[in-house]
């Protein structure tokens, strides 16, 4: 599914709602699309290999919450497509920015030495948590994002973790394929739930091993 997509608030989570989601094309235009098979990371189900629990414990990576949205969707930017490109310009970060100020997109991120390492972004809905992006600089750094978000979304009732796809990454932590008519009716019920990513809209910073 595909067609040109208009960005602003309403319509972005009215489409997340619905399954639906922007990405921007090789020739430039953002466009809608779903998934069938939907990729999901069960949360009851997450799997951290032994040599990540091992780095977590490590503390090797300060954990902050939101801290500095946009240059994560920026790193996130960088990472390449099969194709070369990227799915995700300006258009798109500026859209994400305005969601992030009313409290939709969240930012979780690795931090070393000062210095923003790794991390991801995605849109929170109910209870429905939407990844869409990762990136690091260093090894394992998004990777220990991943592990904190997870953690996060358990701790506070979300009930769904939308991947959109499944990589051979995203398996090892135990993502899966479902149905899109499967997905729809895990989508409907989290959505109606009442989960807040993070109440004070401030900067957090915490250990994920804590």
């Amino acid at each position: 599914m595909h067609s040109r997509a208009q960005l602003d608030p309403q319509t972005l989570l009215s489409a997340y709602a619905q399954g639906v989601f922007p990405m921007a094309d090789r020739d430039g235009v953002i466009r809608w699309y779903t998934a069938d098979p939907r990729g999901i990371l069960p949360l009851d189900r997450f799997h951290i290999p032994g040599t990540l629990k091992q780095t977590v414990r490590q503390g090797k990576f300060q954990i902050r919450i939101n801290h500095d949205f946009t240059a994560t969707m920026r790193a996130c930017a960088t990472v390449p497509r099969e194709d070369g490109g990227t799915w995700i310009n300006e258009t798109l970060i500026a859209a994400y920015s305005r969601l992030h100020e009313m409290g939709f997109a969240h930012s979780v991120e690795a931090w070393q030495n000062d210095q923003l390492v790794g991390g991801l972004y995605g849109v929170s809905l109910g209870g429905a948590f939407f990844g869409e992006s990762m990136f690091h600089t260093v090894r394992d750094a998004s990777k220990v994002a991943l592990v904190h978000l997870v953690q996060r979304l358990r701790e506070r009732g979300y009930q769904l973790l939308d991947t959109q796809a499944t990589t051979s990454h995203l398996k090892r932590f135990g993502a899966i394929d479902i149905p899109a008519s499967e997905y729809g009716r895990l989508l409907r019920a989290a959505v109606t739930r009442e989960c807040v990513f993070d109440e004070n809209r401030n900067d957090e910073t915490r250990n994920p091993k804590e």
